[in-house]
């Protein structure tokens, strides 16, 4: 079998990973593989920070405006989308790149799915209604005593996914981390070298706040707006990070400056988890400062090519 090189490129949101992983490209004839639960979806580009249409101009990326807010796209549908643009990138001759902060996409893409159980309706509806009723935060601490891994990788908003991980926990009696270790399909194929980026933890929440304050400042409400009159309030990806809050304003629970707070604490709260789900892995060469620092991008490319010359 040949075994083609892979690069994975993960870190905290804000650490600078699109920065880096453009750096990297252009250097090694790269594409660059997004794994962003988020920027999968069209028509969302001011709460998600994607890379910039010039950006995109200048390297080919993959797994970026592949749906419609409406429609489902699952771990599942990542990783067999991302799969195939891994096999197209490699075909081409060019160095995959997969960078992003999505650890449970990631997991699915290289590790695999485990067979899900089957789905219980009358369950789900009822987690939904405890949702509604007592506040998303509530399934969170649900999911927190069934599975604290799982938990740490879901955020409390991403309701549909909490609703899921506890489902499949409770249908197989056994968490839902558990169940990723069996019968999985490993991505076969690639000699991976993963990166890590970790930024000291006060610069990243300065960088993350300026980040959250600016997406207001670029018109997240009123893109919010729209994607609401268009998909309407119940729209699954307009509960992540940002988009929750923007909802909030516009429904007159929030002012837009207790929504900025709210946002940025938040996007605090998911680096954190981010930090603990991506620290368990052993096999990532950490890399201690923001992807668009000289010395990082330094090392970086000392990996690289180490790892291409193997």
């Amino acid at each position: 079998m040949v075994i083609n090189p892979l690069i994975v490129l993960v870190g905290p949101t804000a650490s600078g990973k699109t920065s880096l992983a453009l750096r990297l490209a252009e250097e090694f004839n790269g594409e660059i593989v997004s794994c962003d639960s988020v920027a999968v979806y069209r028509e969302m580009e001011i709460g998600t920070a994607k890379p910039s249409l010039e950006e995109r101009s200048l390297i080919p990326h993959h797994m970026i405006d592949i749906a419609w807010p409406d429609e489902a796209c699952t771990a599942g549908d990542y990783s067999r989308q991302a799969r195939e643009a891994l096999a197209g990138i490699t075909e081409r001759g060019h160095l995959p790149i997969v960078a992003g902060g999505t650890g449970l996409y990631l997991r699915a893409l290289i590790d695999g799915l485990f067979p899900s159980p089957p789905t219980h309706p009358g369950r789900r509806e009822v987690l939904r209604r405890r949702a509604e009723t007592r506040g998303p935060a509530y399934l969170h601490r649900l999911l927190t005593r069934l599975d604290p891994t799982a938990a740490a990788a879901i955020h409390a908003n991403d309701v549909s996914k909490v609703v899921r991980a506890i489902e499949v926990s409770l249908a197989a009696k056994q968490p839902l981390t558990e169940q990723w270790q069996k019968g999985r399909d490993a991505l076969t194929g690639y000699e991976i070298l993963r990166l890590g980026l970790e930024p000291p933890r006060p610069l990243l929440y300065e960088r993350i706040n300026q980040r959250a304050a600016a997406m207001f400042d670029g018109g997240l409400i009123e893109e919010t707006e729209r994607l609401i009159e268009r998909y309407g309030r119940d729209c699954r990806p307009l509960t992540s990070l940002g988009y929750a809050e923007a909802a909030a304003v516009i429904r007159n629970e929030l002012t837009r400056e207790q929504a900025v707070t709210q946002a940025q604490q938040g996007h605090r709260n998911y680096a954190k988890r981010q930090a603990t789900w991506f620290r368990r892995d052993t096999e990532i060469h950490w890399l201690k400062g923001f992807g668009n620092q000289q010395d990082i991008v330094e090392q970086a490319h000392q990996l690289v090519s180490l790892h291409l010359n193997k």
